[in-house]
């Protein structure tokens, strides 16, 4: 029994010696891997920094000639001038305002001088400095929440849980949003009051959102007369009951007792109080669902009448046009040093 002992315990040893063995090779393989990684990056960011300073003359220069081109496109190239137009679109008509934006634009790029007089009525001159439009959603935060809110309160408890806010949030686009900044760019700065009305109407004269938004009002007149029938019986309701109490006051000042149901008046009143300021709330939003709605499309900010001068460094040509040739050089460059290596591995 004591000569098996000590070989149980040595053998014993041995496999505690052999775990940390290879636990100490795994993590000397995984601090390899890291390090390994952190070289990789490493060297790749020494290389960019090699290859930008054995080229910096050629990149350089392509640069110079880029903004070179740009600088005189520039002086050559007339001032552009910018307006904004923020709406809110009703009626589910974002659709159709962005459509007819895209349209718009397309006049444009085609350089339809024609069309552009035949839409806006402008002279010739002032539709051909039209250079372009846009659109794009003021995007808040607020706007998904409200709508998701909407969501959750027209659909049953099982649909909830099963379409999550992410999931509301992602399929959210750009025409769900409350309100749109249309801008136009135009070589010539007092030419924006002339659109407005233009791109207003050609919505507004919509015969389905015409007729959308007169139900929708109807509705809404209707409603609003209901609320305000009820709220008038609620006041009757009140001064009946505030007669009963009157009356139940003067018998019991005359010695006699009488309960005419106080305790149950007294939970009715309640009732009928908190039912007014229920109504009182749906009248509130009524009212501020009858100002949303009262237009298809509601204006927010009008174009400006004279337009701002479209500047910075990042809109100036030759600024553009210059990191345009520094990045053709690079990929030049980059293109030749890639021939150069496969023509190498060939051999």
């Amino acid at each position: 029994m004591s000569t098996n002992q000590p070989t149980k315990n040595n053998e014993e040893e041995v496999d505690l010696g052999s775990l940390f063995v290879i636990i100490g090779k795994g993590f000397s393989k995984f601090f390899n891997f890291i390090g390994n990684i952190f070289k990789g990056i490493f060297h790749v960011f020494i290389s960019i920094l090699i290859f930008l300073k054995e080229n910096i003359i050629k990149i350089g220069i392509a640069a110079i000639i880029g903004f070179g081109i740009g600088f005189f496109l520039e002086l050559k190239s007339p001032e552009k001038y910018g307006s904004d137009l923020l709406v809110q679109a009703n009626f589910k008509s974002a659709t159709q305002l962005y459509n007819n934006i895209n349209f718009y634009n397309d006049l444009v790029k085609q350089k339809d001088t024609a069309g552009l007089v035949r839409t806006f009525k402008l002279d010739k001159q002032t539709a051909a400095s039209l250079k372009k439009f846009s659109i794009e959603p003021i995007v808040n935060e607020n706007d998904i929440i409200n709508s998701y809110n909407d969501f959750v309160l027209e659909v049953d408890t099982t649909t909830v849980k099963s379409y999550t806010y992410d999931e509301f949030k992602t399929s959210f686009t750009d025409l769900d949003y409350n309100i749109h900044k249309i801008n136009v760019v135009a070589e010539k700065n007092d030419v924006f009051h002339q659109l407005d009305e233009v791109i207003i109407s050609s919505i507004v004269n919509n015969r389905y959102f015409s007729r959308l938004k007169e139900l929708t009002n109807e509705n809404l007149n209707r409603t609003d007369s209901l609320y305000r029938q009820n709220l008038s019986q609620i006041d009757s309701l009140r001064k009946v009951y505030m007669q009963v109490m009157i009356e139940e006051a003067k018998k019991q000042a005359s010695g006699t007792s009488i309960d005419l149901g106080g305790e149950k008046r007294t939970t009715k009143e309640l009732e009928l109080f908190e039912t007014n300021r229920k109504i009182n709330e749906e009248l509130k939003e009524i009212a501020l669902d009858k100002s949303e709605k009262y237009e298809i499309i509601n204006v927010i900010s009008n174009f400006q009448p004279i337009g701002y001068e479209i500047k910075g460094i990042t809109k100036n040509t030759a600024f553009q046009l210059a990191i345009l040739g520094a990045l053709c050089m690079i990929f030049i460059l980059v293109s030749l040093k890639l021939n150069t290596y496969l023509n190498n591995y060939k051999k």
